[in-house]
């Protein structure tokens, strides 16, 4: 049963002795109202008092009735209330060592620093791709939703090395710096490269002069929600259809089309082949937008004679059905 309601049922029951019992007095010794509940009163707390007037045998019998019952009624409530509170402690504690645990197992994962509205819409964005995301926040009204979203989370401050460390920065990918301020991002980033000088640092600025002092900091890429809301508004304004049209691929809001990255493993069939020669379009029905290569050089609308080499990174669009085979083709592991 829950303990709630058996923390109500229990206060209605005690209500109702009380009532009980003020009628009882009333009709077995002929008391009034007061004379009747105050007597109520001291016997259902037993506090020792004497009685108000004489009290006759049958007066003396009801009254040992009602001090068992309300003596049961009350080691009842305090035995619920404190299994309540018992239990909630200790389903905490077992939840908070599960997600340790959880987040001790995660390795070349995601850790976000900042669950405010940027923070938790990344989120969700990369929970479509993939489960391994630690969650560090520290303003605990934002704990039910960490929750509520089912996210491995942990409370404190992001730019703690004890922190960081144990959301294992050092086996981690990414690091997604969405924390309030500048000042918060810079130091956490600072602290994020010194523990892990190879992990991909992301970073948000609020105002155009911290982004150099971000790149400074060590991070590898920094990005304004404020520019990105402006380009996006303006793009639905000037190109409509473009605008829909990007919104639709890479919102994932349809799984009509989509556009996705995938890189090419040395174990791939597809390393050293000719687009021409790849069957990418026959196979797999997808469309070739552009080729990174190793050394950066980004190939858009590559030609039939392109070769596809092993680090290069496929940008390509299509079904999500489609660019799944295909991203096995490229990763067999």
């Amino acid at each position: 049963m829950n303990r709630l309601r058996q923390i109500i049922i229990a206060a209605v029951v005690s209500l109702a002795v009380s009532i009980m019992g003020t009628v009882g007095y009333m009709i077995i010794e002929g008391w009034n109202f007061l004379d009747s509940f105050y007597m109520v009163a001291l016997t259902l707390s037993t506090v020792g008092y004497s009685e108000v007037h004489p009290i006759s045998p049958g007066g003396r019998v009801f009254t040992i009735i009602l001090i068992i019952t309300s003596v049961s009624l009350v080691l009842y409530l305090a035995g619920v209330i404190v299994q309540f509170v018992v239990e909630g402690e200790i389903r905490s504690i077992l939840g908070r060592r599960k997600l340790d645990k959880r987040i001790a197992k995660l390795k070349n994962h995601y850790i976000v620093c900042g669950y405010g509205r940027i923070g938790r819409i990344l989120c969700k964005q990369l929970a479509e791709q993939t489960p391994d995301i630690a969650v560090l926040e520290n303003c605990t009204a934002l704990e039910p939703t960490l929750t509520q979203d089912n996210m491995l989370y942990l409370m404190g401050d992001a730019s703690d090395e004890t922190l960081l460390l144990k959301a294992g920065i050092r086996q981690a990918s990414h690091l997604i710096a969405a924390l309030a301020t500048d000042v918060d991002n810079v130091f956490l980033v600072l602290t994020a490269r010194q523990l892990n000088p190879k992990i991909h640092i992301m970073a948000r600025a609020e105002k155009k002069a911290a982004k150099s002092k971000l790149y400074a900091a060590g991070a590898d890429q920094v990005d304004s929600p404020y520019d990105i809301g402006a380009v996006s508004m303006g793009l639905r304004l000037l190109r409509p259809s473009v605008s829909y049209f990007l919104n639709i691929a890479l919102t994932r809001k349809e799984k009509a089309i989509q556009i996705e990255e995938a890189p090419i493993s040395p174990d791939s069939s597809l390393v050293n082949i000719m687009l021409k020669d790849s069957g990418i379009r026959q196979k797999y029905n997808l469309i070739i937008i552009a080729i990174k290569k190793a050394d950066g050089e980004m190939i858009f609308n590559p030609s039939f004679d392109t070769y596809m080499e092993e680090g290069d990174t496929i940008i390509s669009m299509g079904r999500a059905r489609d660019l799944k085979r295909f991203h096995q083709a490229l990763d067999p592991k």
